[in-house]
């Protein structure tokens, strides 16, 4: 299945499920996709995490029944999935700039957030540089941490600062950025910042091993600053690759990014010309 309809089906199954309780994994196995690689296209292609879709969709809602009904605050709360009336006042503040009540005030201005709806558009002749390439086991030696998917994207972004500005940046250089969920179904995930392990030297205190099991790598260049060079090709994989692949389907819970050495560039990862890649590790179709 493409992913263009992969999204479609799953925006369907979540519009028909909104006032229900809404899990990635719910909406991943609804279109027979991991979990792992459904939130990681889902964002790259929306914009957004599966879960704040969701909610952005109920407070959105919420306030069209409040001003367009007698409902009260406490049963929007429950219908809409949150603890307590609290709970929802806050969020509904958060999203539309006023409290619940202010909302009922004659001349109140809600916000809309309208669910997403796919065009289609050529697209194509495109040059996408890639490799298939045969790698070996290996280990590596770094820092780890679990991530929620939901928190994925400033976790991952705030576990990096903190190592820049740690004295583990001495023990650990950063080679690699790996994302690890070998089942691909957990609601977290491993992300390692790590270096080739060297069997020779002591591991240092705070820091572990991985064994990165052998596989075949689809491996994508990225050249420019970052983050922005990234995140470019992670939308082109999922937007153009993907669904021109023929003959290959992902292959496990498993996804690198390596990073040159910043030292290399005049000026380091801003540089307009700093290298990086995306590993994702493929199988032939069955």
């Amino acid at each position: 299945m493409e992913w263009m309809t992969i999204i479609k089906e799953a925006i369907d199954y979540m519009e028909e499920h909104i006032t229900e309780q809404i899990t990635v994994e719910d909406v991943a196995g609804h279109v027979c996709v991991s979990p792992f690689y459904f939130h990681k296209g889902f964002g790259m292609l929306c914009g957004y995490s599966l879960m704040e879709y969701v909610r952005n969709r109920r407070l959105s809602l919420a306030g069209q029944e409040l001003i367009s009904s007698d409902i009260t605050v406490t049963e929007l709360a429950m219908k809409y999935g949150y603890d307590s009336p609290d709970s929802f006042s806050k969020a509904f503040a958060r999203f539309h700039g006023f409290t619940p009540s202010m909302a009922r005030r004659k001349g109140s201005m809600l916000k809309i957030f309208a669910p997403l709806k796919l065009t289609i558009s050529l697209k194509g002749g495109y040059l996408m540089d890639y490799r298939i390439t045969k790698k070996e086991s290996f280990t590596v030696l770094g820092l780890s941490r679990k991530f929620t998917y939901e928190q994925a994207k400033e976790g991952v972004s705030a576990f990096w600062a903190k190592r820049l500005s740690s004295e583990s940046g001495q023990c650990v250089r950063g080679m690699f950025g790996i994302n690890i969920d070998p089942r691909m179904g957990n609601e977290t995930f491993e992300y390692m910042i790590a270096d080739i392990y060297n069997p020779a030297a002591d591991i240092p205190e705070g820091l572990e091993t991985r064994m990165i099991p052998a596989f075949t790598w689809a491996v994508f260049p990225c050249r420019g600053a970052l983050p922005d060079s990234m995140k470019d090709v992670n939308v082109k994989i999922f937007s153009e690759w993907l669904p021109a692949l023929k003959g290959y389907e992902f292959a496990a819970g498993y996804c690198i990014e390596m990073y040159d050495s910043p030292e290399k560039y005049p000026m380091g990862v801003q540089d307009e010309n700093y290298y990086t890649e995306i590993w994702i590790p493929v199988q032939k179709n069955s």
